[in-house]
């Protein structure tokens, strides 16, 4: 029964990276250019979100990237819901040019979800990622915490590009009984 719980999670999860709600799309926002995809590998810490079914109870999220051999990029999504730890493996690809940070994600292929970073600090330290509608949104930092002034520098940007950020929820971060999941600081970019 507890495994069922799991598929159901991710595949909730997939269904709102894939954009099942066609309405308020994301296609008017630029992905950021210039991007680099090995500085952005590495684990980066959820610090707000839009609520959904598939992370709702969700704490202590992280996503760990890192370069495949064929140019695609593995994808860890991990964090705690009811002090279990939870873990998803998938697979990212450039929709197009590697120079913008647009892409997609799948953790069931073949069905893929748009990944769409609109707004990226030039050292990496911190984004903000949209899917194909504004219903999805992640502010993500390279650490647990994200300084107070970026933090709304990036809330003021994003209401500006019509997002509801007073619907944000910033997840409490909470320690797993058991962890599933074990990452090396030398892989962190």
């Amino acid at each position: 029964m507890k495994r069922k719980k799991h598929l159901f999670f991710w595949v909730a999860m997939l269904c709102g990276l894939c954009g099942c709600v066609p309405n308020n799309g994301t296609s008017d926002l630029p992905p950021v250019g210039n991007f680099e995809p090995e500085r952005y590998l590495g684990i980066w810490h959820e610090i707000a979100r839009l609520d959904h079914r598939f992370e709702r109870g969700m704490h202590a999220v992280t996503a760990q990237y890192s370069a495949l051999p064929d140019g695609q990029i593995r994808v860890v999504n991990s964090g705690i819901r009811n002090q279990d730890a939870r873990r998803i493996e998938g697979v990212a690809r450039f929709r197009g040019a590697r120079s913008e940070g647009l892409l997609e994600v799948s953790f069931f292929r073949p069905f893929y979800g748009e990944y769409r970073i609109v707004i990226l600090e030039k050292d990496y330290s911190a984004a903000a990622v949209t899917s194909s509608s504004r219903d999805y949104l992640w502010i993500l930092s390279r650490t647990p915490q994200m300084p107070a002034p970026l933090l709304e520098n990036y809330l003021a940007r994003l209401k500006k590009m019509g997002f509801l950020t007073e619907n944000l929820i910033f997840p409490e971060k909470k320690i797993a009984k058991t962890t599933s999941v074990k990452y090396s600081p030398s892989s962190q970019k």
